[in-house]
């Protein structure tokens, strides 16, 4: 009954049209363009309203607003539907990209050859990179030695191949518990007295404490978070910094576009999409260089230096 009477209306708001704007007088084609606008203006919110409720359309949305920056590259390769699903989907409460990532490295082992996969022999190429890079940031005029944060530090390879010798204290993030026990108990040794704090967390949920590092170090972990996450996340670390303080990034870097593994659930960005990020998110890149000395089959890795 409710759709007649609606349907009845219809036709009286037509009709009602149709004599206000035809006359005799009127063109041939006046009376269809009556019609016509009567039409758009009686269903344009409808259509609207539609079309926001789409499935289509929500899809859309969501992987836009998680992934900003790389949403397109991402369609290229992967169709709508899958890619949300691996992405932005809710699993237990939690995205999809964040449960497959923590329920992959609950399986990996708490040791450097866990840490570095098949690639363990290029670890102190990895680390000699890393401290060379590190040095240009630190010294009079330049951030201090105080404390640093070691931000996805595993079971604590570079807080012990880098930072340690360096920083007279530390904190240690990591969203696996096995990690950080075994950093504690075994791994760092008697360094690890001058571990203030480990936290087990997850980046996108970390808030560091205000004006308290000197430089906060990220490596292999930027490429865990969406971009959302991740500028947010550096948002919340420029806040971290002493005077001077800085934040480096070092990581996979796509040579074109994005690339998304689900195996672990990462995304590896080319190094201007990771520079669009930065630049959002506040920050000013100072430096940026290319770890050299890796095998050619490994992605190229990235050191980006921001504040």
């Amino acid at each position: 009954m409710d759709t007649a009477l609606d349907t009845d209306k219809a036709r009286m708001s037509l009709e009602d049209t149709k004599r206000a704007v035809v006359s005799p007088s009127s063109p041939p084609n006046m009376e269809f363009q009556a019609l016509h606008q009567a039409h758009r203006d009686r269903w344009k919110n409808t259509d609207v309203s539609m079309c926001r409720h789409s499935l289509s359309f929500h899809l859309h949305h969501s992987l836009r607003m998680e992934f900003f920056a790389s949403f397109l590259y991402l369609l290229e390769q992967i169709p709508l539907v899958k890619l949300f699903a691996v992405t932005c989907e809710k699993i237990k409460g939690e995205k999809y990209f964040y449960y497959k990532a923590q329920q992959f490295y609950e399986d990996v082992e708490p040791s450097e050859e866990g840490m570095m996969g098949d690639f363990v022999e290029i670890s102190h190429i990895d680390l000699e990179g890393s401290r060379n890079f590190l040095s240009r940031f630190i010294g009079p005029g330049k951030a201090d030695t105080k404390c640093a944060l070691d931000c996805g530090c595993g079971i604590g390879r570079v807080s012990k191949g880098v930072l340690l010798p360096i920083f007279e204290t530390m904190e240690m993030c990591d969203m696996i518990e096995a990690f950080l026990l075994h950093a504690h108990e075994e791994y760092l040794g008697d360094d690890a007295d001058r571990i203030e704090t480990y936290y087990c967390y997850n980046l996108q949920e970390l808030t560091p404490p205000s004006r308290k590092y000197d430089v906060v170090w990220m490596q292999w972990c930027a490429c865990h978070l969406t971009d959302r996450d991740l500028m947010q996340f550096l948002m919340r670390c420029k806040k971290s910094l002493r005077p001077n303080g800085v934040i480096i990034i070092k990581d996979n870097m796509a040579r074109k576009g994005c690339k998304l593994d689900p195996i672990d659930s990462s995304i590896i960005r080319h190094l201007d999409i990771m520079k669009d990020i930065i630049f959002k998110a506040g920050l000013k890149v100072l430096a940026v260089e290319k770890q050299e000395g890796f095998p050619d089959a490994i992605v190229p890795v990235w050191m980006i230096a921001m504040q």
